[in-house]
This record gives C-alpha cells, sequence and structure tokens, in this order.
C-alpha cells in the first residue's frame, strides 16, 4: 500500500523518483487523487516550510522540496480534473518593475499551486500595467507582488494605484512580499496582507480566500 509517511519524506528530501512512484502506486491503488495531495504532498511542503522558518531549511533545500512535490502534482492532475475539481483559488503573482529577482516569487508560486491554487506567474519585471490586464483578464482572488530591491518597492504602490484607477482593486486582496517588505510598508501602501515568506503566503491566501 502506499505510504503517505514516505511520501512526505520523499518530498522533503526532494527525492523526484521517489515520489513519482509513490504517487503512482496511490493512483494504481484507487487512493482519491485530492487525498493523496492534502495528506501527501501539502502536508509535506508544510514541513519544509517549517524548517525554513527554524533554519533547518534554506531556499535551495525549499526549491529542492518543492519541485519534488511538482513531480507529484503533475501526476494528480488528471484525476483531480475528470472528478471535476476546481482550484482553491487563483493568483496572479510577479517580481515587481525594475526586479529581476525570482527565486523567492518561483518557491511562493510552487508552494500555492501545491496547496491547491491555480497560478498565473508573470515572471520577473513585470509592469503595473500588466498586473493590471491580467487581473482583467484572468479574475484572480489575490495579486501577490514580489521585491527584492528597496528601490523597486514603490512599484507596488504604483501597481495598486493603477489597479484604483482601473476600478478592480476590490475585485482582489494584494499581497507584498520579498527581503526589504515589511506589515508597515504593507499597510502604508494599502496592500491587504504581507508575508515574510511562502509558507506564511500560502497560509494567508487560504484564509482569505472567499467562502
Amino acid at each position: 500500500m502506499a505510504d503517505y509517511e514516505a511520501l512526505k519524506q520523499a518530498v522533503i528530501s526532494g527525492k523526484v523518483a521517489q515520489v513519482k512512484e509513490i504517487t503512482q502506486q496511490a493512483l494504481s491503488e484507487g487512493r482519491n487523487p485530492q487525498e493523496v495531495l492534502d495528506q501527501g504532498l501539502i502536508p509535506a511542503m508544510d514541513i519544509v516550510g517549517q524548517k525554513f522558518s527554524c533554519h533547518e531549511f534554506y531556499i535551495p533545500e525549499m526549491l529542492i522540496a518543492a519541485r519534488a512535490m511538482q513531480a507529484g502534482i503533475a501526476l494528480l492532475k488528471p484525476g483531480l480534473a475528470a472528478q471535476g475539481g476546481k482550484p482553491r483559488g487563483k493568483v496572479v503573482i510577479g517580481t515587481v518593475k525594475g526586479d529581476l529577482h525570482d527565486i523567492g516569487k518561483n518557491l511562493v508560486a510552487l508552494m500555492l499551486q501545491g496547496g491547491g491554487f491555480e497560478v498565473m506567474d508573470l515572471g520577473a519585471d513585470v509592469k503595473p500595467e500588466r498586473f493590471v490586464d491580467a487581473v482583467k483578464s484572468g479574475q484572480p482572488h489575490f495579486v501577490m507582488m514580489s521585491a527584492l530591491l528597496t528601490t523597486t518597492m514603490l512599484s507596488m504602490k504604483e501597481t495598486i494605484e493603477q489597479l484604483k484607477a482601473a476600478g478592480i482593486r476590490n475585485q482582489v486582496k494584494v499581497a507584498v512580499g520579498g527581503a526589504p517588505v515589511t506589515q508597515r510598508f504593507c499597510d502604508e501602501i494599502g496592500a491587504d496582507f504581507y508575508a515574510s515568506n511562502a509558507t506564511g503566503a500560502v497560509t494567508k491566501a487560504k484564509e482569505l480566500l472567499p467562502v
């Protein structure tokens, strides 16, 4: 029988082949894909997030684990779609204009996907207008912006102002994050929430989803 504890450990250790093997075994046994996700893959990333918070893991280890998790999710997607399962929520994410750093943003995107969210990743150096266009076309629940430079943080404020100008600010929750970003800055620019790491971003997004 497929062992969810072994699946969790394989994800935490970043063992892609083992994650695929156990996930496929679970599906072959007739396990519900949502169950495999909820009891194996997502709890594993929760543990990875905790290890990161305790400085047991660093960004490379988190990325390796997240990619292993993605290998399992890829096997589950057809079954989830066949069940008519809808994503938990929809997120537009990107690193703001003038900033090319994307490791943290990529990790948040991976963690969100693992948490059941549909993610539209706009990449790095994203102008406010692109965020606005993505909200108009994709109708997400969240816009998440990352900045790793103090000089690019103000682009977050500019994006929020353009969302307001377009009359769509109230349609989405805006999240901000990145090394120089703080809760105080989040409050000052009128964002809805700040997260200091990927785990926190996913947890807060789940809390703020409309019922």
